[in-house]
């Protein structure tokens, strides 16, 4: 008999991941990597991918205080929500300040212009709904297994939820060169599901 399963990916994790493995992160790329997550013994319910939309907004810039606007395109989310057994949670993108793009700084403050500074944004909400999303499935039994595609220990409380409920709980552990998982995520789940890129 094939296990129901859900695929809940966390986006931040993942695009740093393919990053480091110099893959195009796009929604091609998004979904031949979640439906490489589902095993033969398994049957695929949901892929719920968690990210949120680039930062729109104007700031000023951190040297010469011009107006800067951040402009982006949530299309590529949208297509991917169209996509055959997908859903896609949308967390938001606050903007935090700006920090320098090399320490220690090479230049004296005089000399400092807008282009030695990166923007710092804080991704917000994602957690709470892949944590929301894990109860649900688990509290109505809608899934055998979850497999969890993220490195986040604030996801703890939420795969301990499922184990008490009875769901298993698989953690995907990306390719190389990606970091391994944190200890206290693997002794939280089932079971590590080494996985390769598409």
């Amino acid at each position: 008999m094939q296990m129901k399963v859900a695929i809940l990916i966390d986006g931040g994790h993942l695009r740093a991941g393919a990053k480091q493995a110099r893959k195009t992160y796009d929604k091609d790329f998004i979904e031949a990597f979640a439906r490489g997550c589902v095993a033969g013994d398994e049957y695929l319910l949901r892929i719920l991918y968690y990210d949120s939309p680039q930062y729109r907004g104007q700031k000023s810039l951190p040297i010469s205080g011009r107006p800067h606007q951040f402009t982006a395109s949530d299309k590529w989310m949208v297509d991917l929500a169209k996509r055959d057994r997908f859903a896609v949670r949308r967390g938001t993108l606050a903007f935090r300040g700006w920090k320098p793009k090399a320490l220690p700084l090479k230049q004296t403050a005089v000399d400092l212009v807008d282009t030695d500074f990166d923007p710092i944004f804080e991704q917000k909400g994602v957690d709470m709904r892949v944590g929301l999303d894990i109860a649900t499935l688990s509290n109505e039994r809608l899934v055998d297994r979850i497999v969890l595609v993220s490195g986040d220990t604030d996801m703890i409380p939420a795969m301990k939820h499922a184990r008490k409920a009875g769901v298993e709980v698989v953690t995907v552990q990306l390719p190389k060169p990606a970091m391994g998982l944190h200890d206290q995520i693997m002794a939280h789940c089932d079971s590590v599901r080494p996985v390769v890129w598409p």
